[in-house]
């Protein structure tokens, strides 16, 4: 992206309010942030757009502001309906897998409304719940138990609710729910499928013995992947279940070895918890050779951007040259690395 140039006297007076303003960390970025602001007036942007704008960024920075103090903890999304009553089985079964997760370390968001959002809530309990609320003119208040919080933020557009409520977690469960819920999966998925997203855990989960889910599927096997316009496996990356424990050992599972991903250039690195012995490093390369744009897959130190970062230098690292048609599929491989035998114990 080719940023506009402002003059060199007003270049110098924001740089002066930011001197004023204390701003030293990233002060490119912010500079950016108001060379944008800017030229949104100097375009003559309508003033519709500039209030989406204005609106956008100043609940983005709310948020942001609301998840800034728990940065380290590992975060758990939960969607489902708003409609959901108290003594429907989703109701429980939402509220127990958020207790499990709690019990293990994670935090849980959710959308801060009734039904399943707050059943989550209940069941991680106030210290462990985060809340991204929407403003609606019916339906969705912010439920009691978040109501009046300091964890919570309220947003007057869905995209950037739905970005906070991905953007910070490293797990996602669905519940059965409506058009929002729908809509809040399917942006997961494609998130994955296109790589504009690091992989993460999804599970669907529904009440013991149901069938939601199942239909779902049905539709993508049936519909969508015979027409091409899905590829077949996409949905793999999803667990389907009714299992309360079986939803809580997908979203811990998957983050038992491996740890986070950079691009480095066009080398991808994969930072693990546990060092792959060469017999299995080699079993990697076999089994994924039809991912690598090619080379192969192999151990690595950190890169010097890694370094210059100081960004988890302390832990073993696998590089490769991914086929960037193959990045959806980067869930496969990660998969098989937290399989292997010298994966640390769950």
């Amino acid at each position: 992206m080719t940023e506009e140039p402002l003059p060199e006297a007003l270049s110098a007076e924001i740089n002066t309010v930011l001197d004023e303003a204390g701003v030293r960390t990233d002060r490119r970025l912010v500079m950016r942030l108001l060379r944008t602001a800017i030229l949104l007036g100097e375009d003559g942007t309508d003033r519709l757009d500039l209030k989406i704008a204005s609106a956008a960024l100043a609940e983005m920075r709310d948020a942001f502001r609301l998840f800034a103090p728990f940065k380290g903890v590992p975060k758990v999304t939960v969607f489902g309906s708003a409609r959901t009553r108290q003594d429907d089985p989703l109701y429980l079964q939402a509220r127990d897998v958020a207790a499990a997760l709690a019990t293990d370390g994670w935090m849980v968001v959710t959308g801060a409304g009734p039904g399943i959002m707050q059943a989550a809530a209940e069941g991680a309990g106030p210290a462990l719940s985060l809340g991204v609320s929407i403003r609606l003119p019916f339906e969705e208040k912010a439920n009691s138990l978040v109501a009046g919080s300091d964890q919570v933020v309220a947003m007057k557009y869905f995209f950037t609710r739905k970005l906070m409520l991905i953007k910070e977690s490293s797990g996602f469960i669905c519940l059965p729910g409506g058009f929002g819920t729908l809509d809040e999966m399917f942006e997961l998925l494609t998130l994955q499928q296109t790589g504009k997203a690091e992989p993460t855990p999804i599970v669907l989960l529904d009440q013991q013995g149901g069938t939601f889910w199942n239909g779902l599927k049905r539709f993508i096997d049936e519909d969508l992947a015979p027409t091409g316009v899905i590829s077949p496996g996409d949905f793999d990356r999803v667990v389907v279940t009714d299992s309360v424990a079986a939803a809580t050992a997908e979203i811990a599972g998957f983050w038992r070895n491996y740890d986070s991903l950079r691009w480095v250039g066009e080398t991808l690195i994969l930072r693990l918890r546990q060092e792959p012995t060469d017999d299995e490093v080699a079993d990697l390369n076999e089994r994924f050779a039809g991912m690598l744009a090619s080379g192969r897959i192999e151990r690595s130190a950190p890169r010097p951007p890694e370094v210059a970062d100081d960004e988890l230098l302390h832990l073993p690292r696998l590089a490769l040259h991914l086929d960037q048609r193959q990045v959806g599929n980067l869930f496969r491989l990660i998969e098989a690395i937290n399989t292997l035998d010298s994966a640390p114990a769950i």
